[in-house]
């Protein structure tokens, strides 16, 4: 089932999530309606506060930047086989010099913006399955992560601009909390006004 992505402005997305355990109610179901509402929205990463569920679980399919001629075979072969979902994850170190590479998000529709990481995580996680994974990414495959990671922590990539930016995506941002955006995908604005 696809579910409505929450849009920009829902409280949801700037608190942070909660662990869960394997009792967490329908989990299997949630994860499956994440996957269907993620690829319907032709997005590359979907976490639950996104759906309006505060917990943390994200997942991620890169595929899509394996088509970037730019990136040499060995990236682009983990971009194509990184479909995983990640469940009470804990970020335990990023490295390297950050970098900065246009960021978008299904809350956050038509905009995009450079945003610097670090290009290199280590990450610890469960699976779908509760198996405990300690893993290391580069590249985009650590951004997509750090992305959605971040929206565990509450934090949207706009937060991360220079206030000069924020400033002139103010409205912008505004316009899509109030639904005044047109989206080829479900969505639920916190500031819409109701129809009458």
């Amino acid at each position: 089932m696809i579910l409505p992505i929450i849009a920009y402005g829902d409280p949801v997305l700037k608190k942070k999530a909660k662990d869960i355990d394997k009792d967490y109610p329908k989990l299997e179901e949630l994860i499956n309606n994440m996957w269907d509402t993620m690829y319907n929205a032709y997005g590359v990463g979907l976490a639950a506060p996104q759906v309006g569920l505060p917990v943390r679980m994200f997942m991620i399919d890169p595929a899509p930047f394996a088509d970037d001629e730019e990136l040499d075979e060995a990236e682009k072969k983990v971009l194509m086989d990184l479909r995983k979902v990640f469940i009470n994850p804990q970020i335990i170190e990023e490295t390297g010099e950050e970098w900065a590479f246009s960021e978008g998000c299904l809350s956050i529709p038509e905009v995009r913006e450079d945003v610097f990481r670090q290009p290199d995580i280590t990450i610890e996680y469960h699976d779908e399955n509760w198996e405990k994974h300690t893993e290391t990414y580069s590249g985009l495959a650590a951004r997509v992560i750090q992305h959605e990671y971040d929206h565990i922590e509450g934090i949207l990539f706009t937060d991360k601009l220079s206030s000069l930016k924020k400033r002139l995506i103010k409205s912008k941002l505004a316009n899509i909390s109030k639904g005044k955006i047109n989206v080829e995908y479900k969505m639920r604005f916190p500031n819409a006004k109701k129809a009458r």
